[in-house]
């Protein structure tokens, strides 16, 4: 008998399993659900409007996914419908498994999620109190019985998209970013399976290659939980930092340059710096609300009292300098920290690089989103807080056709392929490859690829050491996370697991895209270094 695997969904991490079995496989329907996140209402509205796209379901992809015995399947993953209805949203998809598998396992690609990547808003399934989702049931405690070369058909629901997403982002088959999904509106969603063959199909009874089957579909009860998350970007420079969490921009000027040792008082390069600052935050600000935080943050030395007095004295300067260019009516409000709120972690190897980064002058506001602009820089504004939005990117079968760059570090190749601007994004597809003739579990650097003392939660996982360079600047941009609340994030990038001689893996990393003028990009991929002239494709 298959055991049942479950993963846990609470409100600061969002994880979830696929469980497969012996002459198919078991998707684990078993998610725990924390506290619901405040619903988000504010809108972006790309410069550049998107073009219309006429449904042309189904929309596959196929390739290698991770599983956690390590016999690595071929799946074959097409979306059948997207549905949006008046209470929510319907994703039809099917799955076949082309080659072999055998036991139970688990497909380890990330959670199944929709996002609009024009307004950086994530969706994940919808759940009963208990956290379990809603749509298909498995009929065999906890597993969906599938055999190699069968068809099986699924069900899943997610919150009602907002009227104006006309197109999203799937992730979570294992296979990438499937881009430029439509939606489709309609009056009442497909009818269930009627008498479903697969509702009586034991992990031992699976189907047979050539089948298509159907399970039973359980609807959304009234008191569903939704989970609606964010996409948070940090792009970094000599001089400053910028953050976006949803409608909240916080940028933060690094002490370094803005301020002597124990002084209060601006570096001659210092005033320049706060008034592009100051340009930056009139252009992003939302006008229905200018408040203003300033902040100021010290590093770990010294007393509590000291940190304190200083990271109030240099907030207090910035807002001064901020007031003399900005509009009257905005109101700014200084706090300061101390070494209380670090965004590097002090004492290790890269303690120094640490500390400067974690000396800083931040302060916070609510953007205007309907402000976007997918166009080029503007001037006289810190180029770390430049947003740039563009369509949703077309949906195409197999992204990884194009191979601009190889790179190889051991037994594992990497292949890159160009990058693809989607929404306020840029998607980083590579492909690793095992070479050798043994499983490999390659270190691909994560934290300890990151930047010397840079912030700890933009460099989770595999991947999350990766950034990509713009040429001609000091701006580097993180892999974007996937914040769903809490104080814990998820890297919106694929992990990689062990990895079976030949087998090759198709892989994602998201970053805050870049101007329309930016025509490549250098890749910074941990263990296999600086991929120059990386272009868009």
């Amino acid at each position: 008998m298959p055991t049942r695997r479950t993963r846990v969904l609470t409100a600061t991490a969002l994880t979830a399993a696929v469980a497969l079995a012996l002459t198919g496989c078991g998707v684990v329907r078993d998610l725990r659900s924390g506290d619901e996140p405040e619903p988000l209402t504010e809108v972006i509205e790309p410069e550049e409007e998107s073009p219309e796209v006429d449904p042309d379901f189904p929309y596959t992809r196929e390739g290698t996914i991770f599983q956690d015995t390590g016999q690595d399947s071929t799946l074959r993953f097409s979306i059948t419908g997207l549905e949006r209805t008046d209470e929510y949203t319907v994703l039809h998809y099917e799955e076949t498994y082309v080659d072999h598998f055998q036991g139970i396992v688990s497909n380890l690609a990330m959670p199944a999620t929709l996002v609009d990547p024009v307004s950086g808003r994530a969706y994940a399934e919808l759940t009963d109190a208990d956290g379990y989702p809603y749509g298909s049931v498995p009929p065999d405690d906890g597993v969906f019985p599938v055999g190699v070369g069968a068809t099986n058909q699924y069900r899943a629901y997610f919150p009602r998209l907002p009227d104006e997403v006309e197109q999203v982002t799937h992730v979570g088959s294992g296979l990438g970013a499937m881009t430029g999904v439509p939606v489709v509106d309609v009056d009442e969603e497909q009818a269930d399976p009627v008498d479903p063959d697969g509702a009586g199909m034991t992990t031992r009874t699976g189907p047979e290659a050539g089948e298509t089957v159907a399970f039973e579909n359980e609807r959304p009860a009234p008191g569903w939980e939704e989970w609606i998350g964010e996409m948070e970007s940090f792009v970094d420079s000599d001089v400053s930092s910028t953050t976006r969490d949803g409608d909240t921009e916080t940028v933060a000027l690094k002490a370094d340059v803005m301020f002597d040792f124990d002084s209060a008082a601006l570096t001659s390069e210092a005033e320049g710096i706060v008034r592009e600052a100051a340009a930056s935050l009139e252009r992003n600000i939302d006008p229905d609300d200018p408040e203003v935080t300033v902040i100021g943050h010290t590093d770990g030395k010294g007393t509590d009292d000291y940190n304190q007095t200083l990271s109030e004295e240099r907030a207090a300067t910035v807002r001064d300098v901020l007031e003399e260019e900005l509009e009257e009516d905005l109101t700014l409000t200084v706090e300061g920290r101390g070494a209380a709120e670090p965004v590097a972690e002090e004492g290790g190897s890269d303690t120094e690089e640490a500390e400067a980064r974690n000396r800083r002058v931040e302060f916070s506001y609510r953007v205007d989103r309907n402000g976007a602009s997918g166009g080029d820089a503007e001037e006289g504004g810190l180029g770390s807080s430049e947003r740039h939005v563009y369509p949703p990117a077309p949906f195409v079968e197999d992204d990884t056709a194009e191979v601009v760059d190889t790179v190889t570090d051991g037994d594992i190749r990497l292949d890159v392929h160009p990058l693809r601007r989607d929404g306020a994004y840029v998607i980083s597809t590579v492909t690793l490859t095992n070479t050798g003739d043994a499983p490999a579990s390659p270190d691909m650097g994560g934290e300890d690829a990151a930047s010397p003392g840079g912030p700890t939660e933009f460099s989770q996982g595999a991947l999350g050491g990766f950034q990509l360079l713009e040429p001609g600047t000091d701006l580097v941009r993180y892999v974007t996370l996937l914040n769903f609340g809490g104080q814990s994030f998820s890297g919106f990038a694929e992990e990689v697991h062990e990895m079976q001689p030949d087998n090759a893996y198709q892989l994602i990393a998201v970053f805050a895209a870049p101007p329309a003028s930016v025509e490549t990009l250098t890749l910074r991929a941990g263990p296999f270094g600086e991929i120059e002239d990386v272009p868009f494709t």
